[in-house]
């Protein structure tokens, strides 16, 4: 039996979420083509035959630490590195980024078995220049393996993870065959409404806004969950709601039907749109607002 912990890394946008829930077969990590919508650490947990591999969902590595925001989402991604078996960098074309020099810093020091991951291989037309980068990768670094795949598509998904494996120590299991995720439903619950918000308010608002799951109570047949969605100016608040109220109330109908899919209930939820003045730049409102203190 294989058993160990595996660090999902990567500039932000790159992919990561949707590889891991792909691998796991099941939504665990929102998803958006906006950066920075991983903000917290998610394990993910998939238990086979051969092992049990637990998959670290990470907010992308990035350069800019102007708010405290920011530096807590790089010291997540960095703390990732700590304590895991094996890393998954993910790459997103043939190309290295400035900040993919930090990356590999960062990898030496850890000292780690490291995968090197290209996805969306199925927009590499030229097979000829994938080799040559290939090539070039390893003569940047002494990657355990190189895996092109299509995280969407669940293309060589097979591969990586038999390379994976193949990577972790022989241990008993951790956790349970059947469960998934060490986080709650109250967590996720949260996330679906940003990842709602996000979608349909990015362009406006990609970073000014988050969830807070102010109540959450689980009955026989219907949960109910209240949750407070904060924004940092008045200004924003009315775009969350939208004319007449149409945004706020499209945003909760997708969000509660997709909790309903995960938890296997009916739900009913109710949306507040409340301001918070710089809850994005300071220490305290972060923490009151659930994230850790790994903002110092």
């Amino acid at each position: 039996m294989k058993c160990g912990y595996v660090a999902l890394i990567g500039r932000p946008n790159v992919g990561k979420s949707t590889l891991m829930n792909h691998i796991l077969g099941q939504k665990l990590s929102i998803t958006c083509r906006k950066p920075q919508t991983t903000r917290h650490r998610i394990q993910g947990i998939k238990t086979t035959p051969v092992g049990q591999a637990i998959f670290m969902d990470t907010p992308g590595m990035h350069q800019d630490e102007k708010k405290v925001l920011n530096r807590y989402l790089n010291k997540t991604a960095d703390s990732t590195l700590l304590g895991v078996n094996v890393v998954v960098w993910l790459l997103d074309g043939l190309y290295w980024h400035v900040y993919d020099e930090q990356i590999f810093k960062k990898l030496d020091y850890a000292g780690l078995p490291v995968i090197l991951v290209v996805n969306k291989c199925d927009k590499i037309k030229d097979k000829q220049a994938m080799l040559a980068f290939f090539a070039e990768a390893r003569q940047k670094y002494p990657f355990a393996a190189i895996v092109p795949v299509s995280a969407l598509k669940s293309t060589n998904l097979d591969i990586l993870e038999q390379e994976i494996m193949a990577l972790l120590p022989e241990a008993a299991a951790i956790y349970p065959e059947d469960q998934i995720t060490d986080r709650p439903e109250r967590f996720f619950a949260a996330e679906i409404v940003r990842e709602k918000l996000t979608r349909r308010l990015g362009d406006e608002l990609p970073y000014a806004l988050t969830v807070e799951i102010e109540r959450y109570e689980e009955h026989s047949e219907l949960s109910k969950i209240y949750a407070a969605i904060w924004v940092e100016r008045s200004s924003q608040k009315s775009i969350v709601i939208g004319k007449q109220g149409e945004m706020l109330k499209n945003i909760g109908t997708e969000a509660r039907l997709d909790i309903e899919k995960l938890i296997g209930q009916k739900v009913y939820l109710q949306l507040w749109v409340k301001v918070k003045k710089g809850w994005s730049d300071s220490e305290r409102a972060l923490q009151s607002l659930g994230f850790v203190d790994n903002c110092d």
